[in-house]
């Protein structure tokens, strides 16, 4: 099928009434490169499935249809399912789904679907709900062996950056205590139909077996982490004052304690750090969602 062939995409929308929607981040990829190298930096191999998110058209489904043992797509536009049940129909591994993946039983899914199969994800994100989805995945609970998806460049760059840096955020924390990041490639904004207004990298996340740091409470490491960057612009002293409503001479004591600079930001940190000031914290009582 022609499904690179913008012309060709343009008249298959157009045969069933339908056309990029906006709203739902549909941006379609017509560059025949693009979804092979998703396909094969995700680890699309015979024995594995793959759990894709907007199938959109079917270019990348189709692609980790021939690469795998089974295939399923969750698609939220209920007016694009008769369309992939064209360009889908020869491949009898492919299923898709419908339903929103922020509300769907993720791991019933996958258990009902895969059995105990390997599972990968790869998916052209809308990138509206980036990060939901990505964070949504990785605490699922569901033993992924990779997840690769496509996502807006600076996006991929901040999910990437290392720690600590400047280009580091809450979210860059709270992938790295779950999984690897690296960025496979990156997308220019020409490879889709209707083209974006930002460029695209695709990035490759790989679960760790078992976080980098050990903390007594994931609740309050994450509180640390949302308090650490709540106000970039304010040193660590005034965001754990704030965050947490404890005194700044109390907070003080505990930074020094911990071996943290009062005067650093968020981004001077690494997990480390954060878990010792989580901790410290833990011990101290403080409540996680302060």
């Amino acid at each position: 099928m022609e499904l690179y062939n913008p012309s060709a995409v343009r008249a298959l929308l157009s045969q069933y009434g339908l056309r990029p929607q906006k709203a739902l981040g549909q941006n379609f990829i017509v560059n025949p490169t693009v979804c092979p190298r998703i396909a094969e930096g995700g680890g699309a191999r015979p024995g594995v499935g793959a759990l894709e998110i907007g199938p959109g058209v079917g270019v990348l489904t189709r692609e980790l249809a021939k690469r795998c043992e089974k295939v399923v797509a969750i698609e939220l536009d209920r007016g694009l399912l008769p369309l992939l049940g064209e360009t889908l129909g020869e491949f009898a591994n492919a299923e898709v789904v419908h339903g929103d993946v922020l509300k769907l039983d993720l791991p019933s899914l996958v258990r009902e679907r895969f059995g105990d199969m390997p599972v990968v994800v790869c998916a052209n994100l809308p990138y509206y709900i980036t990060t939901p989805v990505l964070m949504g995945l990785l605490e699922s609970g569901i033993a992924f062996e990779s997840i690769t998806v496509m996502v807006q460049k600076e996006t991929a760059r901040r999910f990437c950056a290392p720690l600590p840096s400047r280009e580091a955020g809450a979210v860059t924390m709270a992938i790295a205590y779950r999984a690897a990041c690296r960025i496979l490639f990156e997308v220019s904004r020409g490879c889709f139909l209707p083209p974006p207004n930002v460029d695209s990298a695709v990035i490759k996340l790989t679960p760790h077996q078992k976080p980098p740091v050990d903390v007594i409470d994931q609740a309050m490491l994450f509180a640390v982490i949302r308090a650490a960057f709540s106000q970039r612009r304010k040193t660590l002293l005034n965001c754990i004052s704030s965050a947490f409503n404890l005194p700044k001479a109390e907070v003080s004591e505990l930074l020094t304690g911990v071996q943290v600079a009062s005067t650093a930001r968020g981004e001077q940190l690494d997990l480390a750090d954060i878990a010792r000031i989580a901790d410290t914290l833990t011990q101290k009582g403080t409540a996680p969602e302060a």
